[in-house]
């Protein structure tokens, strides 16, 4: 497998600059993820990776040798895309062959690398199928196919699962997830699906407007979030983010509740208070941070969304497990788990504890 290193990488087209001074190390096995929303750079900067795109400054470096002119064919490097591109005249077994068979590799080893990933995509009673009589997620299995059959140094992965309906994208979650359990490789994963992100990587990378947010394990992106940013883009729902002003004991919300953030919160002058739905409940009037009404209740079987509208604070989400009785236009009652809380500065900084 491969130890991938960038190094201040850069990429512009003429004055608009897309990626500014990357710098990451991706280990031999880690499995990395790319998050963003669109137009952040991610698919770009796997382009580059690729080979089919040219980096403009910076240095790109695979197990220590410099790969910034080198050719995609020679990076060894198996690119799995959007789109399936399989070719329908051919059937399974030929379109995840085809490479080997262009590189003019032996048709026994052919044929012993296309039986060894269709065994491990579950396409082995499906090789002869052309692409048409396939469903969406066996196409994208070929696909994987076509990567496997190669062998790679590492495995690039762009927004795969963003054309497959709810379903087949938890399905083919876990076969990637189990596919980089067994091969034990390189993989670098561009989503802009948090979720995705949340589940399948060793790290995050997250990305915004060119510049790298934040890099970390996927709890220490849900727990400990670098800025508001990062904060808003992973977890769904996404975090509530509250106007504060700095109070001698804590921070005072617009409507005048003084909330007391606990010994080892964050010294600073805080602009606004994050919190997740997840980390806000329903409790009786006396025991109440503050008050609203509930304008939307969202059943979602395992879970219920309350959209709450509170006066002179503006609207929240509470986020309660399982099925929780409310209606429209009730009056909620809310606590906030003040030690799961975060602060934010002007500059969007979260404030460190």
């Amino acid at each position: 497998m491969a130890r991938i290193e960038l190094n201040n990488i850069a990429k512009s087209y003429g004055a608009v600059e897309v990626l500014r001074d990357v710098n990451l190390t991706i280990d031999d096995g880690e499995f990395i993820v790319l998050v963003g929303p669109s137009g952040c750079g991610k698919s770009t900067l796997l382009r580059m990776i690729a080979g089919l795109e040219p980096i403009t400054g910076g240095e790109f470096q695979v197990d220590g040798r410099r790969m910034n002119d080198v050719p995609p064919r020679d990076r060894d490097m198996a690119m799995v895309f959007q789109s399936y591109a399989l070719y329908p005249h051919m059937d399974v077994a030929r379109n995840m062959g085809f490479s080997l068979e262009i590189r003019k590799a032996q048709k026994e080893e052919r044929s012993r690398k296309i039986a060894d990933a269709a065994r491990t995509l579950g396409l082995a009673s499906l090789t002869e199928r052309l692409p048409r009589a396939l469903s969406g997620g066996q196409r994208q299995r070929v696909a994987m196919g076509r990567a496997i059959v190669r062998d790679p140094s590492a495995f690039l992965f762009d927004e795969p699962l963003s054309n497959l309906d709810a379903a087949l994208r938890v399905e083919m979650r876990l076969e990637i997830a189990r596919l980089h359990q067994r091969l034990n490789a390189t993989m670098i994963y561009v989503t802009h699906d948090q979720v995705e992100a949340l589940t399948l990587a060793d790290r995050i990378v997250v990305l915004n407007a060119g510049d790298i947010q934040q890099v970390g394990t996927p709890l220490d992106l849900y727990e400990r979030p670098r800025n508001r940013f990062v904060a808003q883009f992973i977890g769904s729902p996404t975090m509530n983010i509250l106007s504060v002003d700095q109070a001698e004991n804590g921070v005072t919300l617009k409507d005048g509740t003084v909330l007391q953030v606990g010994p080892g919160h964050a010294q600073g002058q805080a602009r606004e208070l994050g919190v997740r739905p997840e980390h806000m409940d329903v409790v009786a009037d006396e025991a109440a941070h503050v008050k609203g009404v509930a304008e939307l209740v969202e059943y979602l079987g395992s879970d219920t969304n309350i959209h709450v509208s509170v006066p002179g604070v503006g609207p929240v989400l509470v986020r309660r497990h399982g099925h929780f009785p409310l209606k429209a236009g009730e009056t909620v009652n809310i606590a906030l788990d003040l030690e799961k809380a975060h602060l934010f500065g002007a500059d969007g900084m979260r404030l460190h504890t």
